[in-house]
């Protein structure tokens, strides 16, 4: 990550400003984890962005391969327009209940700290900084153009090497989706 990502997102954190919502509506901390997580990685989404959805059995997957090893999976709703019954709803529709906690931030303040542009596009954070931002896999090579398989598995690499206590070998990669910005029109 470039090394003034890392200085805004180090004072955003150390002001405390980075809030988010829980579906409850309460304002939360995206940072906060339980005792023995040791990374979490924030997958930005949309309910309606056909390649976060079509991604939704690989979140699962993930999810479940690397949660008992400390990692925590949040997905996150920039959209300002998709309600918490709407996500409840995308959640139920993909089976995501178990696998990812539900967040929304519709301000974009989860958005700016970690440099996310695009649904689906993963962050992996660990040892209080960003280590991975980018695609789940390869799959996706371009809107419209997509593999019969993924040959790389950038985020599975990613948090693999986090916990193993190793540098990623890349650690930001290109995702290709839905753009947030347009979330705001």
């Amino acid at each position: 990550m470039g090394r003034l990502l890392a200085v805004v997102i180090a004072a955003a954190l150390a002001h405390g400003s980075v809030r988010v919502e829980s579906l409850d509506g309460a304002a939360t901390d995206p940072f906060a984890a339980p005792a023995g997580v040791k990374a979490i990685v924030f997958l930005f989404t949309s309910t309606d962005c056909p390649i976060s959805n079509r991604y939704a059995p690989e979140v699962k997957r993930l999810a479940s391969a690397f949660v008992r090893q400390g990692v925590l999976f949040r997905l996150v709703y920039p959209d300002p327009h998709a309600g918490t019954s709407a996500i409840r709803a995308h959640m139920a529709a993909f089976a995501y209940a178990g696998a990812a906690q539900a967040l929304r931030d519709p301000k974009r303040a989860l958005v700016a700290a970690v440099g996310a542009t695009i649904t689906p596009e993963a962050v992996v954070w660990a040892g209080g900084r960003v280590q991975y931002r980018g695609r789940i896999d390869d799959r996706y090579v371009d809107l419209g153009v997509e593999r019969p398989a993924a040959t790389e598995h950038d985020l599975a690499d990613a948090i693999t090497a986090v916990l193993a206590g190793t540098p990623v070998a890349h650690p930001q990669t290109q995702a290709v989706g839905c753009y947030i910005a347009d979330f705001a029109r």
